[in-house]
């Protein structure tokens, strides 16, 4: 009998991928041990298999790989309602980037982040793909956390309290790459901003750098009819087919948002493998649009789940995502059997970590995986009676419902509680901020 750290026994197990994907499993045991998943099997073959220095038992719950929150800016988290009911550009213009011009640092970063890690992981998030400013104190408070993170190197072409230029944003990327290159948890990749504030000779920067250092590139894509009419009228091309000669359309692209696509964007998209990251609930806010989801899904393309930031959403929320986005999915698609509750909790979690790299380390249920993990809580009023736990994860669960969160087989929620962050502190710094920032700006 072989010992291993941890069982964790559940009433259903979701595992997502592997040779159970797509199935819902009953009264099984993961065994963990080293912060990976060692085993998954029925709680009487556990038993006989392996002894456990602690067991945890879930008898109403149901246990999924982690959520993969795959675009957020999460150190706006501090200003979450300071901008609401505005279009897309006059929130960022006349609203958001004056703010930021203010109160960005290195301390607005490390706070604000602080408290996204915390509201992700008592949501059963337990990784994260950020694009903001001073990426090194975000990855200093995901790591303080435990969660995991790839943290984006942000490049501009105008000036900002993290650099002054294009050049300026690459080279103090580059720094904190390095700094971070061998780090268990936080990783990077280069996150130029849009099309419409990243010029080519900064495009085409990056796409060399990533290639040579093996990382993603993550960006905001046809976010908006406006940002396409532009792009449109100044040269004749579209954003996507701008990238596609720049050679930056490939595996590597995290291509955020895409709500206003045609059939020739679909092709290009399909045809070179770029992950596209929907947002629904921002994109809904800011009547930005709607990814057509079915469709790409149906070209092939991996989809995968973002929040976007606070400020435009206004929470870091995955199991109400996944809820917006099953449901406007049916809605775009003129049909109720369009994105099922399986193929949107895949979006959460597998196909949020193939668009990150990590789809080989986690978003699955599968022996060798880092044991991220969430266990969600099913015997309560909003989900009983439970038909289909996945049904109801999707359609009709909160994330209060929320018991535990691993990350690496550290459990950082145990029993709905933060285990490693003080709730009343981060409550606190957050209040001393929203002063701030109210007193100075009004809201």
């Amino acid at each position: 009998m072989r010992q291993v750290e941890r069982l964790i026994r559940a009433r259903w197990v979701a595992p997502v991928g592997g040779p159970h994907a797509g199935e819902v499993l009953e009264d099984h045991a993961l065994a963990v041990d080293g912060g990976r998943i060692v085993a998954l099997l029925p709680w009487a073959e556990a038993t006989a298999s392996f002894q456990a220095v602690s067991l945890i038992e879930r008898p109403h719950h149901l246990l999924i790989p982690g959520l993969v929150n795959a675009h957020t800016h999460a150190a706006m988290d501090l200003l979450r309602g300071y901008a609401d009911d505005l279009p897309l550009m006059s929130w960022l213009e006349q609203h958001i980037w004056p703010a930021e011009a203010r109160w960005v640092s290195d301390g607005f970063v490390h706070d604000g982040s602080r408290l996204a890690c915390a509201e992700m992981l008592l949501g059963g998030t337990t990784c994260f793909n950020d694009m903001y400013f001073f990426p090194d104190a975000a990855a200093r408070a995901a790591a303080a956390a435990g969660i995991r993170a790839r943290v984006g190197l942000v490049v501009l072409e105008f000036p900002t309290a993290w650099a002054a230029d294009a050049e300026s944003y690459i080279h103090r990327g580059l720094a904190v790459h390095d700094e971070l290159r061998d780090h268990p948890l936080i990783s990077t990749a280069f996150a130029p901003h849009a099309p419409y504030t990243v010029g080519d000779a900064a495009l085409l920067r990056i796409r060399e750098l990533a290639a040579e250092l093996d990382v993603p590139i993550h960006m905001h894509v046809h976010e908006t009819a406006d940002e396409v009419q532009r792009a449109v009228a100044a040269d004749g091309r579209r954003p996507l087919q701008r990238l596609h000669e720049l050679g930056l359309l490939g595996p590597e692209l995290i291509a955020v948002h895409l709500t206003q696509i045609d059939a020739g964007d679909l092709s290009l998209l399909a045809e070179h493998g770029v992950h596209a990251v929907h947002c629904p609930e921002s994109n809904m806010k800011l009547a930005s649009g709607a990814a057509p989801v079915a469709t790409m899904l149906d070209a092939g393309i991996n989809v995968a789940l973002g929040t976007d930031g606070a400020a435009s959403n206004n929470d870091l929320d995955m199991l109400g995502e996944m809820r917006s986005a099953a449901l406007l999915g049916k809605l775009i698609a003129e049909d109720a059997s369009a994105l099922p509750a399986h193929q949107v909790l895949h979006m959460a979690t597998l196909g949020g970590a193939r668009a990150m790299g990590l789809g080989d380390q986690i978003g699955s249920l599968e022996p060798g995986r880092w044991a991220d993990l969430a266990c969600v809580d099913m015997a309560r009023l909003a989900t009983s009676p439970c038909f289909d736990p996945v049904a109801q994860l999707v359609y009709a669960a909160s994330r209060e419902q929320v018991t535990d969160t691993w990350v690496a087989g550290q459990h950082l929620v145990a029993d709905g509680a933060l285990t490693r962050q003080d709730i009343q502190q981060l409550l606190a710094d957050a209040a001393a901020w929203g002063a701030r920032i109210e007193e100075a700006h009004g809201t």
